[in-house]
């Protein structure tokens, strides 16, 4: 499939990406985001992304139109915040506006592609789509095949990523998929070692970075997904296998309760300007 119009739903950080990436491989984006002002917001944040990249901002922009609902495209991609009801009321809707030919994928990072695509009437046509942040950037796209998934979606959805000049790694539909299963793990020990008092913050980042070649720290990678992501993450990881292992450390949760989310609230292990 080509793929000529594809429908983005959520314009923040990862929807925005998305978008931008779309539209700069020539493809027409109907942007969409429930909350007043997203949209424009990630106009603007895609507009400084192109900037830094080189590459002309009105061009891409120029395929970018901004709708105030779902509308028929060839391919749904979801973005919108990790809540398992929020995301099944979209493919409840989408399903009914998208034609039955089209794709749905979302981009969630754990919340499990069957239970959404019970949301709809096409359930062999629901995938995961899971880009990595910076999305302009970093070259990783999880591809997950849900209960129902057929193999002509998922090597749709292969193609496409390899077209939008990503690398697609194909995993099976469990909590967390590939990458969160390993990597909220491993952030979850760096707050555990920061909250037990073993070093602070930046002495902890810099032993994954120079001991472990990281390009990021864990606790710095948290600020940047989003501490309140990365509970809901470790939650889902924590129902779906019933494991402790994966439930959030009580000091990840303290600093989500007081607002400091990381990056997007100027505050998180780390301060932001």
């Amino acid at each position: 499939m080509a793929f000529e119009h594809v429908l983005v739903v959520g314009a923040g950080q990862m929807g925005g990406g998305i978008a931008q990436v779309v539209a700069a491989s020539g493809r027409r984006v109907s942007l969409h985001d429930a909350v007043p002002g997203a949209v424009e917001r990630g106009l603007a944040a895609m507009e400084k992304s192109l900037t830094r990249l080189g590459v002309d901002p009105a061009e891409v922009l120029a395929r970018v139109e901004p709708v105030d609902d779902l509308v028929a495209a060839d391919l749904l991609i979801e973005a919108v915040v990790e809540n398992a009801a929020v995301k099944e009321e979209i493919f409840r809707c989408a399903d009914a506006v998208l034609p039955p030919q089209a794709i749905l994928a979302s981009n969630t990072s754990s919340i499990p592609i069957t239970s959404l695509a019970a949301a709809t009437l096409r359930p062999d046509r629901v995938i995961g789509m899971h880009f990595f942040n910076p999305v302009p950037v970093l070259k990783l796209v999880e591809v997950i095949r849900g209960h129902d998934t057929s193999d002509e979606t998922a090597r749709a959805i292969v193609e496409l990523a390899v077209d939008l000049g990503k690398t697609p790694a194909e995993a099976r539909d469990f909590p967390g998929f590939i990458s969160n299963r390993i990597l909220m793990p491993f952030i979850n020990e760096a707050v555990y070692a920061l909250q037990d008092g073993v070093a602070e913050a930046e002495a902890i980042d810099t032993v994954a970075k120079l001991g472990f070649a990281h390009p990021l720290g864990p606790l710095a990678l948290a600020d940047l997904i989003g501490l309140d992501t990365c509970v809901a993450i470790m939650e889902v990881l924590h129902e779906g296998f019933g494991d402790d292992k994966y439930a959030p450390c009580p000091l990840l949760r303290e600093h989500v309760e007081a607002g400091r989310l990381g990056r997007k609230s100027g505050r998180g292990f780390y301060s932001y300007d």
